[in-house]
Parts: C-alpha cells; structure tokens; sequence
C-alpha cells in the first residue's frame, strides 16, 4: 500500500463570486469524506481547500493507491432452510451460494451463529479494497453531485464525447480541464467528459507559463503562484487583499483606514485570483451627498473599498482591487474612476431633487404602495401605526412623547417613494433622517426616522431616544399582529417578512428598556387596529402571536445560558411584562442552587397534581379542623414565611422572596409523611386541600417552581 499526497483540480469558467467559498469547501470536504469512508483517506488526513474564480481543488495527505482488504460476514438464511435433516445443503442454499461466486465446497466453512432465536449460516469473505482509481472516481462524482450550485448551466461537449457538439453536460459553469495526482503519477479518473491529467492554467493574463504543468500534487500551490501568478487558497488570497488593503490606506495618511465589510472582501477575494490593490479618488463635492448613499454605491455596483478618515467620515479617496499588475497602474486607476463617476453624480442628483419635497408631502403617495393584498397600501399601514404608536407613547411618557411619536410614524415610510431610496432601498430610514433634517424637524424626530427599523439583526443597537423605541415597537407589532392576524406565518424555512427577527426586536425592547407594558395589552391595542379587514382574526393575532413571541424569548433565554427547566419556570405562568423576566429568572437560578430547592420543587409538583384532581378545593383554611400536629405546624410557618415573602415579591425582590420560602421546605416535608390530605371527612379534606391551594399559590408567584424537579 503505497501513501502520498493527493490532488484535485476542475479548471473551469468564472464561478459565481458569492457562492465561491460555499462551494471550494463543500467541493474539498465532500471529496475528502468519501476516501476517508473507502478506506482511502486517514481519519486525520489534512485537507487544504482551494478556490479561486476559475478552478476548485483539493489537497489531502496521506492517501492510499489501494484500500484494505476487509473481512465480510454476510448472513445466508436460518440453518433449517439451508441445511435439510442429514446436514446436507438445501437448493436454497446453493442457490445463494452461487450468487456470492461460491459452490457447495463452501459448506463446510460456513459459520453458524444466533440470529435471534433461530440459528443461522453466515458466508465469511475477504473483500478486496478499492484501488484510488475506483475509489476516487466514485468520490469525485459524489462531490460534484453535492456541490451547492446555485443555478446549473446546461453546455455541450465538444470532444471525448459520443456526438460532439450535441452530448449535453450540467454544472455550475463550463468546465475544461481536470487534474487528479497522487504524488506525481496521474489517477485515471472522468468528470463532465474530461479525463483527468497533470496540466492546469494559470491566470488568464500574467502567467508565466501556459499550460501549468504540476510535478505533483505537493507543488501545487507553489507553482500556481510561481507559474501561474494564481493564489490558488481563498483564506491566503482574503489575507493578502487585507494586507494590501491596509498598506494602501497607510499610503494615502490622514488616519485613513478601508471601510470593513467582511461579505464585501469574500465577494472580492471571489472576483481576483492575484490581488493588486489601487487607490483612486473622485471629485469633493460628491462629499455633500450622504457617506451612506456613496458607500452603498460604490461597495456595491463597484466592489471597491471606500477610504474613511481618523473620525469615521468617508474621504474622496477608494481602494480598487485589481487582477492585473501592470507596471503603469494609471490607465487601471483612470478606467475605475471614470467608472465610479457616473454611479456618484446619479446619488448627487437623487439626493438634490429628493430635497425638492419634504417628506410630508410624501405621504400621501404612500396611499398608492401597496403593503399586502390583504392589509391594504403602505399609507393605511402607516395609520394604523400612528395610533398603536400614540397609544404606547401616552403610557410611557405623555402628550409630548406621543406628539413627536405619532409626527414620526406618520413620516417614517415617506422615503420608501423617494428616488433615492427607490434605487437603493438598503438605504430606507436612513435617507429619511436626512430629509427630515433638512425639512428642520425635531431631531428626536429624524432620529426615529432612522431608527424604527432597529433591532434589524442579532446584536444591532437599539433605538436611540424614547421616539424611536416608541415607533420601532409600534412599527413591529404592527408587521407581526397584521401578519398572524391573516395566518401569514412563518414557517420551518421561510419567514419572508421576518418575523423572528420582529418578535426578538420587540422583546429586547421591552426587557432591554424595561418597559412597564404588558404583552398581552400590547397585542390587544394592536389587533383594535385592524377592525374591518376581511380574514383578520384577532385570536390568531393575540393568543398564537403570544405563544410565538414567548417561544423566541425561551429560545434566546437559552442561548444566554439558562437551563431549559429554569426558562419553563419562569415563562409557564405567561409574564405580562417582559421587562421583569430578567430579574424573575435570576431569582429561579439562584433558588435553584439551594439545598432545599430540589424537595421544594418536587413537592410544588406533587401539590400540583393533586390540586388538578380536586377542582371543588378553594383556598379557604380553618384553624379549628387543623388537627394533625404537621398540619398544624405547616400553617403556622406559612403565616410566618409567606407575607414575608409576599412583601418581597411586591418590592420586586424576586431572589429574596424565593429564598424566604425554602424556610417552608421542613413544614412541607412533614406534612406530606405525617398527614393523610384526602381523608375521608369532606371538610378535613377541604380544608387541607385549601392549606395546599394556599401554598401552591404562594411558592408560584415568581415561577412554576414543580419545573424544577426532576
């Protein structure tokens, strides 16, 4: 069994910058999963992933020409089939023998052994092990096959094919060249019509040699880069881009650094396969524009990287990433921008005619947008926000917060028919801050503009002042009452308006702001506001809608570290105000970690079930049928401990409540061995089930303490 390293390499057209590293890792990890799976490949074989716009590969040590010959057992049929009474073989048997290549002089060695409760024969065999050409040929197929292509292109062989020009073949792009090396010698291996051999090519413009022949499968990286002038690893050229990227901006001074944008550098490293980075420059007055708007234009139409100085402002200075290297750069750098003058005069001219109409004037256009066939336009979406946001702010902070809230929602979706915003609608929101300022609205005003679409991703900030919370609430509760309320819901792998994402952004504003609003209320004002549609239905909207916020508040409760037990305790009794459950689950934690935390919870969870078979119990309690000495104690305790506790819990001193009754744990045990609760006299047993109601209720206040048990 002869060891080296092994090589492969699909030469083929541009690929798909986005889907570049997605489909260079799955290509490697898929090829490198199935030798290993043949016996091919170690276990810790070292795999190195390559991709880079025009080719795929993989370089993975230690790999056998040849796998291990690997002993089969394959079970026949039960001995009272294959053998008849004097031992002989049966047809049966021999038939089945003939099918495995073997005749009846293989009898004799075959195994006997339980199978069940019948004894069965078992053919023993040595299987030879696939040689690399087999193995690798299967592995290269299945890697193709699971590649994660996003569109397939369907184009026609034109050599090595029964009917050139007409034997069609399917993959993410054109392919033309296949290498397949162990050490140096070539695995006679096929994929889309090619047969593998040793020559490759390198840069389409600045190789040095052409084709690149490789000497083996180790040389490869080295003399893509030497003959090809291709760096063939995505990781090692995203490096050397980021390297150049940083030297560059070091060049130009001032503090000025690359704008970071980590998707922008992987689409780059996608376009490139030997980076030389460039700066170039546009004209100032494009600096009166928005930064945003000349950002967004050039990282996106142009992929280049804009420069920002020591203040994070955006100068008339961007780094291009070139594929060519000339030795006079001017042309390349005259050609870029050239380029990027047009994209930033048409932004210039969007941003001055917006300015031509304030953002009021606006707002009636948005009658004319429609939001969803069912809902209406965006200008009646807009109405109905405008009231939940009123209704929120007169709660938290009075007319003048609702004035400026209601101002707010009322102009929060007038950029969306902005020419601006109409090219670029990332940039929705934070065009209408701008124009709001430049109409001399309140600033609290134009900030919320911007902000009602915060939280938009995991860790984003919030909003910035109470305006903006008010209408970032409204506006999401409107998206998520609207939407449950017509019974457009997510589903396991589509959730095309976001709604997780809506549901955690009103939750981190409501815990995070520790708003005093109750969730239920909340909904309840919301879904008033859709009287009238046809198909809305409020249970939908309020009840459903609530189970899915709170089941997105479990799930990133135990993300944050809580236990599962520990989240159903505190979110079983449903909480109101979301606010609180930080303070409510600390509280549970800390009372789980004491030592009578565990006998406590179990007998919460045996009063519970107790209580569920005694529907005529209420919580009335007569000393004079207090009989048994535990009974008569636990009470005591209880009017001890529990308006104790009470107070605590009304002062919002969730953890010491929870810790004043553990002193209950001792009454309760005693109760339970020395007291018989369903006695035969119904006012004994009333009256014991009602001392029970009494301390089920009180142990529940702050959380389900019976989900603690185990």
């Amino acid at each position: 069994m002869n060891k080296n390293s092994l090589l492969v390499e699909l030469f083929v057209e541009e690929l798909p910058p986005k889907a570049l590293k997605k489909l260079g890792d799955a290509f490697a990890g898929v090829l490198r999963d199935q030798l290993v799976a043949q016996g091919l490949a170690e276990a810790g074989s070292v795999l190195t992933s390559y991709a880079s716009p025009r080719r795929l590969a993989a370089h993975i040590t230690h790999v056998a020409d040849r796998a291990a010959d690997k002993a089969v057992s394959q079970k026949l049929m039960p001995v009272a089939v294959g053998l008849d009474a004097s031992g002989q073989p049966t047809p049966a048997l021999l038939k089945r023998l003939g099918a495995l290549g073997a005749d009846a002089s293989a009898v004799p060695g075959l195994k006997r052994a339980m199978d069940g409760k019948a004894e069965a024969l078992f053919y023993e065999s040595t299987a030879k092990g696939a040689t690399l050409a087999e193995g690798l040929q299967k592995a290269l197929a299945e890697a193709i096959a699971k590649l994660p292509i996003p569109k397939v292109m369907s184009y026609q062989l034109e050599t090595g094919c029964e009917l050139p020009g007409w034997t069609s073949v399917s993959f993410v792009r054109p392919a033309h060249g296949l290498v397949a090396l162990h050490g140096d010698a070539v695995v006679p291996v096929e994929a889309l019509g090619l047969k593998a051999g040793r020559e490759t090519h390198g840069h389409r413009f600045e190789a040095a040699v052409d084709p690149v022949v490789l000497r083996d499968a180790n040389s490869y990286a080295l003399q893509m880069q030497e003959d090809g002038a291709v760096i063939a690893s995505f990781e090692a050229r995203r490096a050397e881009i980021a390297r150049q990227l940083a030297a560059a901006a070091v060049t130009v001074g001032g503090g000025s650094v690359p704008i970071q944008d980590e998707a922008l550098l992987d689409e780059v490293t996608a376009l490139v396969e030997r980076p030389n980075v460039l700066v170039c420059s546009f004209e100032r007055e494009f600096l009166e524009v928005p930064q945003e708007c000349l950002i967004l234009t050039m990282k996106a139409n142009q992929k280049y990287f804009p420069l920002l100085d020591a203040s994070g402002r955006l100068t008339n200075r961007f780094l291009v990433v070139s594929n060519i290297s000339p030795d006079d750069a001017s042309a390349v750098i005259g050609g870029n921008e050239r380029v990027v003058r047009p994209r930033l005069a048409d932004a210039k001219f969007f941003f001055d005619q917006d300015r031509k109409k304030s953002l009021a004037s606006r707002v009636e256009s948005l009658g004319k947008v429609v939001y969803h066939n069912k809902l209406g336009t965006q200008g009646e979406r807009v109405e109905r926000v405008m009231r939940i946001a009123r209704g929120i702010a007169d709660k938290l902070g009075g007319a003048s917060l609702a004035a400026h809230a209601t101002q707010a929602a009322q102009l929060a979706k007038a950029d969306l028919v902005t020419d601006m915003v109409g090219e670029f609608p990332e940039l929705q929101g934070i065009m209408g801050r701008y124009y709001a300022q430049h109409d001399g609205l309140d600033a609290s005003v134009a900030d919320a503009i911007e902000d009602h679409y915060k939280p938009r991703f995991a860790g984003d900030e919030l909003p910035r002042n109470s305006v903006g919370l008010v209408v970032a609430l409204a506006d999401k509760l409107e998206t998520l009452v609207g939407m449950f309320g017509i019974g457009n819901l997510p589903t396991g792998d589509r959730d095309p308006f976001a709604l997780r994402r809506h549901a955690l952004g009103v939750i981190r504003m409501l815990i995070e702001k520790d708003l005093p609003l109750g969730l239920d209320a909340l909904l309840q004002e919301t879904a008033a506001q859709f009287g009238g549609i046809a198909g809305f239905e409020s249970s939908r909207a309020t009840g459903e809608l609530q189970d899915f916020i709170l089941d997105r508040l479990a799930g990133s409760l135990r993300e944050q570290g809580a236990s599962a037990q520990e989240v159903e305790a505190v979110l079983a009794p449903r909480p109101q105000r979301l606010g609180e459950v930080p303070k409510l689950l600390a509280a549970v934690r800390a009372f789980a970690a004491l030592p009578a935390a565990a006998a406590l919870a179990a007998a919460n969870k045996r009063i519970g079930n107790i209580l569920k078979k005694a529907p005529e119990a209420d919580a009335h309690v007569s000393e004079l049928l207090l009989q048994e000495p535990a009974e008569k104690a636990l009470h005591a305790a209880m009017a001890q401990v529990v308006p104790a506790a009470n107070a605590q819990f009304e002062a919002g001193d969730y953890t010491a409540s929870l810790q004043t009754l553990a002193a209950l744990r001792e009454p309760v045990d005693a109760f339970f061995d020395g007291v018989m609760v369903n006695a035969e006299q119904a006012d004994l047993r009333l009256n014991r089930l009602g001392l029970l109601m009494s301390l089920h209720a009180a142990m529940n206040r702050v959380a389900q303490l019976e989900r603690l048990a185990v």
